[in-house]
């Protein structure tokens, strides 16, 4: 009977150490070597070595006076009842979408009070879908060029800057899609909010 039993035992110890042991730590080894940054993270820091957020993660940005990152559905325990959890946009520690389909009267009514509230800011012309739904993730660091490029006159108004200086940031900070053919083009909002803060 162990003579069954052997080749099962022994292959399973060799996947074990291969898959579990060996590779994971080849595969760490490989991205801290070869690509520092994006394997701890793609953490931004700013001139005194802060940091400040990440590339890859979404951040609530409360000020006017930055440019608004795409509505987050992520949620939190509620501090009243744990049982239960409430709206806490941008919590990194509980990524998650809303789950509701395209049928759902409520993602419906949500995004007519976002379009309704973005009309009543004075947004003029069509509104990008970013400025209005949520991502998947409910983290999404980046939005359309289109969102972006549509905050333009706000920011500059509310900074006194210079809205062609600001226009042009805002085109320089656009991402094309990968290799040209993947994804769509973006803007990452930590980024862009970052340089904005260097403009005079």
């Amino acid at each position: 009977m162990l003579q069954h039993f052997r080749p099962a035992l022994v292959m399973l110890v060799i996947f074990t150490v291969l898959t579990g042991i060996l590779y994971p730590f080849a595969l760490n080894g490989f991205a801290a070597t070869f690509l520092p940054a994006q394997a701890n993270g793609s953490l931004i820091v700013d001139n005194k070595g802060v940091i400040i957020g990440s590339s890859l993660i979404g951040q609530a940005v409360s000020s006017d006076r930055y440019f608004q990152p795409r509505p987050s559905a992520t949620s939190g325990p509620d501090p009243k009842d744990a049982s239960k959890t409430v709206a806490a946009p941008y919590n990194a520690v509980n990524s998650s979408g809303s789950n509701l389909g395209p049928t759902s009267q409520a993602l419906a009514d949500r995004v007519k009070a976002a379009v309704e509230a973005e009309r009543a800011a004075g947004w003029q012309g069509p509104i990008p879908a970013d400025a209005v739904t949520t991502s998947a993730s409910g983290l999404d660091p980046n939005i359309s060029p289109q969102y972006a490029l549509a905050q333009v006159a706000g920011v500059a108004k509310v900074r006194g800057l210079d809205e062609g200086k600001v226009k042009a940031l805002v085109e320089a900070k656009i991402e094309d899609r990968f290799l040209g053919i993947v994804g769509e083009p973006r803007v990452n909002v930590l980024a862009l909010n970052l340089a904005l803060d260097t403009l005079k």
